[in-house]
């Protein structure tokens, strides 16, 4: 598709975008309202349900698309991943009790792994690998626009009108994508002699869905050493080990296991999971802390976050076009992921709505410089049939590090809480109770956890009904609670870091191959650079087997 019109290849980015756009905004335009839609359905019960369906989808939907986008073309997919999604988006709004809702859901998350996954690797089909930085730039800043628009227009619309329109607001824009697309992008033939891995689709599916499930619900609906987190950790390890076996014995498997032969894609998709690890970390307790430590609305909470979002738009914007004219990319690795290192370690001594602010800038920053990177640099490491199966891998990993990210992260956090609760209460400077009623003191203890502090106006409207020699006592106890929480979070924050520290110096294991001006097959490209300047360049694109010769600059 490089035999393009720039103009047309904008086009096509244009309703590519359109389509990321449409599915990032409905993710995120529900983050503040869902809570409220859950409860009106009556389904707190299955709360967890409502995210985790979307999850598993949408990394099944990712994983398995990226090979058959390779086979078929990006086209049918992206198509197909748009339809779906306005269908889940469409039926989720007209839902009337939470099972519907959970499996309309379900529905949308398939349609946002397949957008997902093509409309990267789509970036691939039309750029060459030194045009790509820019594209995958506007890319991120799609995701973190959507981050900053998405939260404050849901906790509107939610409060002004019915909630089923957050869901149909944005269905014009997914059907102008969709015709875009269809009358845009180019169709590619199908490789004939490519057949489908179906037991390795299977096999991969039977691994992500209780590796996922296990470390959605360890710590929270189940203990990390109970039979059910213990047997869906088993049945993973089993699935993985025969799923390697198929990929080991088929002839055109699903993931082919040569690709993490390959230095730079598996150091890329390492790095890939363990920054998705710290940035789930950060975006879910810095509310926690602006919440219930600094005591702040949950409204003013989501403009706390919002620099984040800012400032990586901007920075992935710039790194993706300074890319574009160095060709070169490990440098901003190397920049952005210390940045996002000191982000966090700023929230490990925030003790202020100002510093928290400081920390989300800093770590949209490094986020914004390092992000792109490392989906760049797998789809340069190797040829151009496996794009979409590279991208694919690239996904799965990051998706897997945020979920795993948020376990770990949600089990440090509830193992120190508990012990630096227990002391905060039992310190010298804790309330004496002994002096009370007790049936009022009682009262009063029953706010001794860190949920309470998420809920403000309950808060001040039980200090207020108190008798006026127990409200000193139990705003001193609220006191206690919120440096409780405060010293929990700066672990989880501490713990945070110290990944990111290991991504870091990953990074500087990450190879740097120059970055190919074009899209053809190797040879191609070796004998149009010879012939127009007469130098070529060896690199491995596939090491321990393959390689291919990349354009030297």
């Amino acid at each position: 598709m490089e035999h393009l019109s720039h103009k047309r290849k904008a086009t096509i980015m244009f309703g590519i975008m359109a389509a990321m756009f449409f599915a990032a905004i409905n993710q995120t335009i529900t983050s503040t309202a869902m809570p409220r839609i859950i409860s009106i359905l009556d389904g707190m019960d299955y709360y967890t349900w409502t995210i985790n369906i979307y999850l598993l989808t949408s990394t099944i939907a990712t994983v398995l698309v990226g090979k058959l986008s390779d086979i078929f073309g990006r086209k049918p997919f992206i198509l197909i991943g748009i339809l779906l999604f306005m269908i889940g988006a469409f039926l989720t709004g007209t839902s009337s009790d939470v099972y519907q809702f959970i499996i309309y859901r379900g529905i949308q998350g398939i349609g946002a792994g397949i957008i997902q996954s093509t409309a990267f690797t789509a970036v691939g089909d039309l750029f060459a690998p030194r045009e790509r930085g820019k594209w995958m730039g506007f890319m991120t800043a799609i995701f973190g626009f959507s981050s900053v628009l998405g939260p404050t227009l849901g906790g509107y619309l939610v409060d002004h009108m019915d909630w089923h329109w957050l869901f149909w607001i944005f269905l014009p824009l997914g059907i102008v994508a969709f015709i875009m697309i269809l009358m845009l992008f180019p169709k590619v033939e199908r490789r004939a002699s490519e057949g489908i891995d179906y037991l390795g689709s299977l096999f991969i599916t039977t691994t992500i869905v209780p590796l996922l499930l296990a470390f959605s619900w360890a710590g929270t609906e189940y203990e990390w050493a109970s039979p059910q987190i213990l047997s869906l950790l088993g049945a993973t390890v089993v699935s993985a080990m025969i799923f390697v076996l198929v990929q080991s014995k088929v002839k055109n498997p699903i993931l082919p296991l040569h690709l993490f032969k390959n230095s730079v894609v598996t150091i890329s998709n390492i790095i890939g999971f363990i920054m998705n690890f710290g940035l789930m970390g950060a975006m879910i307790y810095i509310s926690f802390f602006v919440q219930g430590v600094l005591g702040i609305t949950p409204t003013l909470a989501g403009y706390v976050t919002m620099p984040m979002s800012i400032v990586m738009v901007v920075t992935s914007a710039i790194a993706g076009q300074l890319i574009a004219k160095k060709g070169k990319y490990k440098r901003y690795a190397l920049i952005g992921v210390p940045i996002m290192i000191a982000g966090m370690a700023i929230m490990i001594v925030m003790n202020s709505v100002g510093t928290a602010i400081l920390s989300m800038a800093v770590f949209g920053m490094g986020l914004g410089l390092a992000m792109p990177v490392f989906s760049l640099a797998t789809q340069n490491a190797v040829s151009h049939k496996e794009l979409g199966v590279v991208t694919a891998s690239n996904q799965l990993f990051r998706n897997l590090g945020g979920t795993i990210g948020i376990a770990v992260m949600g089990t440090v956090m509830s193992n120190n809480l508990t012990t630096n609760l227990k002391n905060a209460l039992q310190s010298p400077d804790a309330p004496d109770f002994s002096k009370m009623d007790p049936k009022l003191a009682k009262e009063m203890l029953a706010f001794a956890n860190p949920q309470t502090l998420m809920n403000k106006p309950l808060l001040e409207a039980t200090q207020a009904k108190l008798p006026a020699e127990a409200q000193p006592l139990f705003a001193q106890m609220i006191d206690n609670i919120r440096d409780a929480l405060g010293t929990t979070l700066s672990t989880v924050f501490l713990a945070g870091t110290l990944v990111l520290v290991v991504a870091f110096v990953l990074v500087f294991f990450l190879k740097e191959l120059p970055l190919r001006t074009t899209n053809q097959a190797a040879e191609e490209s070796a004998s149009q650079a010879s012939s127009s300047d007469g130098s070529t360049r060896e690199g491995s694109a596939h090491e321990g087997g393959t390689s291919s010769k990349l354009v030297t600059e």
